[in-house]
């Protein structure tokens, strides 16, 4: 397995950016390094994390948020990006999944036990599954590095991954593996001080450190209750593709032979 240090990329405005290849899948093989990347956004990248991912040759930028955060939290890009930048549109009230969880005075076991109601309803916000549906079209037709991300890169994102690690055959242990590592990679304490501050600004100061860590951190509780609606609903992530993002056999083929060495 690929260690974390080279996974993640330390970038300077751009938290939680990394590389969720290189595990193995089911059958034999692995998937392919350099070839699927996910992050928190880009508002705040410096010039030099622009040149970084330059260098990384992306090709598709998937942008899991909804029209009303993507104007309130634009991307920078560098003058030589010309990456396809695909989301399907659609209003989220400007609220990542973490910040919705956060409303009112709450303490560490209402925002854990909000984090999971919200990630429960996850598998069916329709500005999630408009935007995985691209996503998943998006690996099948271009062989070519890519980057998914929301605002913080751990929840929609988290999920995001989890679906494709489970279509292309990831353990779910690794699965879950590559989710925590939001809770160790990169400038942990840096990203959780940024939340905190847009957290209490907008719902006050009420709101204890150890809840604020909750919102801002993931936890295994958290995407269980995602794959738990997923599979209450269709038994397994595959039905779940097929079903509510219309992923095909053909499509999983075409992953696979892009996407695994």
């Amino acid at each position: 397995m690929t260690m974390l240090a080279e996974r993640v990329l330390p970038l300077s405005g751009v938290h939680n950016f990394r590389d969720y290849g290189g595990y193995a899948v089911e059958g034999g093989g692995r998937l392919r390094d350099g070839m699927l990347w996910r992050s928190a956004h880009h508002e705040a990248a410096t010039d030099e994390d622009l040149a970084v991912l330059d260098r990384l040759g992306i090709e598709t930028v998937i942008d899991l948020r909804g029209d009303d955060e993507r104007e309130m939290h634009p991307c920078r890009r560098s003058d030589n990006f010309s990456a396809r930048v695909l989301f399907a549109g659609g209003v989220t009230a400007g609220l990542a999944p973490h910040l919705q969880a956060a409303g009112g005075t709450i303490d560490v076991e209402t925002a854990r036990a909000r984090m999971i109601d919200t990630y429960a309803g996850m598998p069916y916000r329709p500005a999630l599954v408009a935007t995985l549906r691209l996503y998943l079209a998006a690996l099948a037709e271009y062989d070519a590095p890519s980057l998914v991300h929301c605002v913080a890169g751990k929840d929609r994102t988290g999920f995001a991954v989890a679906i494709v690690h489970r279509l292309l055959g990831v353990h779910e242990d690794d699965l879950m593996h590559d989710y925590l590592l939001t809770n160790t990679a990169g400038r942990i304490e840096e990203r959780i001080a940024q939340g905190a501050a847009h957290i209490r600004s907008r719902y006050g100061a009420e709101i204890r450190d150890d809840a604020i860590r909750a919102l801002m951190s993931v936890n295994p509780a958290y995407l269980d209750a995602a794959l738990a609606t997923v599979r209450r609903d269709h038994g397994d992530v595959p039905s779940y593709a097929e079903a509510v993002l219309n992923f095909t056999p053909t499509m999983r083929e075409a992953l696979v032979d892009r996407l695994v060495v």
